[in-house]
């Protein structure tokens, strides 16, 4: 059979044949999909339940800073500046996702807002944070930068125009994340545009495997770095040099180390971590029961309330073990626009379709041990999610001028 033939056989085996195939580019993508896989994600979807008990699922605590000597803070800061100093420290930045929520028409690193009078895009103000570094340390510092399949060529481009904001071209490397197939709530899968399979990224937890496809991990272990730290794009106090969770990590004789707040009430959503049979874990907000959600201890403080921000800092030898790995997938219901079988564009209201994606906590489980910092809402966790209100460039953007203005002392 040619490719064309082999396609239209598969789809007519997992009852997939409302899709017509009319090009090789059509069959080529077809074969490409694990539909056992995908057939599996979608039974786990529509049968998917809350953790219902919380047997087995303990509290985790986290180091205050507030309540360390000023000598262990020295100490671990000391320490941390010295790896960064020896050229064993890089960062990695999550940026696959677009801008839609904001109503920004590009990737989500590319949004521009206003900064201390000064008009910059998330993706200049990360690169500030690096240059800082650089004048600080003495050293530049590789960053990796993960886009999607479909923002990776205006990235790119973004940067080229940007002439990467000053920062030394040869330290920036982009690299691919994978993705999968949607399904709509029937299990089928959707058509884009042109007539492909709507995909979209198989979340950050897929770092880890798209580091060693891209040949990352080969290039950080070439370059002598022991520590990555990887960070999301929409975070605007995100401390991608993060000198005290590095000293923290050494000292502490771990693999992976990680900051937190607090959440500010039982239903933000964030993920929490935890400790479930003694492994360590992070329940999303999606899947945490209500019983978890709302237990506060005699303070009146929420029990499960230590929030995870994706600041997240690994050794090499945890990336490479995390590689080799296959993390569980989530389920989200998206809103997707497809191209119904009159090739008219349909744009959903609502959420017709199951995404499936890992999360890169999901690898804390691997290890036994994790150092925990507990960072402070208004230094560590500026989110950019929504157009307004909550969690908006609005938002961030006051957070971020004032911490500015206190480390500045402005």
């Amino acid at each position: 059979m040619n490719k064309i033939e082999q396609a239209e056989s598969i789809l007519k085996k997992y009852n997939q044949n409302h899709i017509k195939i009319k090009t090789e580019e059509q069959a080529e993508q077809i074969l490409e999909i694990d539909f056992a896989q995908l057939e599996e994600l979608y039974q786990y979807a529509i049968n998917k339940k809350n953790i219902d008990d919380i047997e087995n699922i303990e509290p985790i605590k986290a180091i205050n800073p507030d309540k360390l000597k000023k000598e262990e803070l020295n100490e671990y800061e000391s320490l941390g500046e010295e790896e960064i100093k020896k050229g064993k420290f890089a960062v990695a930045i999550m940026a696959g996702g677009q801008g839609t929520r904001l109503g920004h028409n590009g990737p989500k690193g590319t949004f521009k807002l206003e900064i201390n009078s000064k008009v910059k895009s998330l993706f200049e103000v990360i690169v500030d944070k690096l240059k800082e570094a650089q004048k600080k340390y003495n050293i530049t510092l590789n960053c990796y930068i993960m886009t999607s399949p479909q923002n990776h060529e205006e990235t790119k481009e973004f940067f080229e125009k940007a002439n990467y904001f000053g920062y030394p071209k040869q330290f920036i490397k982009f690299f691919k994340q994978g993705d999968l197939p949607l399904l709509n709530k029937e299990g089928k899968l959707l058509l884009d545009k042109k007539g492909l399979i709507q995909q979209a990224s198989d979340g950050n937890g897929g770092i880890f495997h798209s580091m060693a496809k891209n040949g990352i991990i080969k290039e950080l272990e070439q370059k002598g770095i022991e520590w990555v730290f990887i960070g999301s794009v929409d975070n605007l106090l995100v401390k991608y040099v993060d000198t005290l969770l590095l000293g923290l990590a050494i000292k502490e004789k771990v693999k992976i180390a990680t900051r937190t707040v607090i959440k500010n009430s039982p239903y933000e959503k964030v993920g929490v971590l935890c400790k479930k049979d003694g492994k360590i874990k992070v329940i999303e907000y999606t899947e945490i029961p209500e019983n978890m959600r709302v237990a506060v201890d005699e303070n009146g403080e929420i029990i499960y309330g230590e929030a995870h921000i994706m600041c997240n800092l690994y050794n090499i030898e945890a990336i490479k073990k995390a590689s080799t790995k296959e993390l569980k997938y989530h389920v989200a219901e998206k809103k997707a626009e497809y191209i119904d079988k009159t090739g008219k564009l349909i744009i959903p209201q609502e959420a017709n379709c199951y995404k499936f994606e890992k999360f890169i906590f999901d690898s804390f489980c691997l290890f036994d041990r994790i150092a925990i910092l507990r960072g402070k809402r208004e230094e560590d966790f500026a989110p950019i999610k929504n157009a307004s209100g909550k969690d908006s460039p609005e938002t961030a953007k006051i957070l971020y001028e004032n911490y500015m203005k206190k480390i500045h002392k402005i």
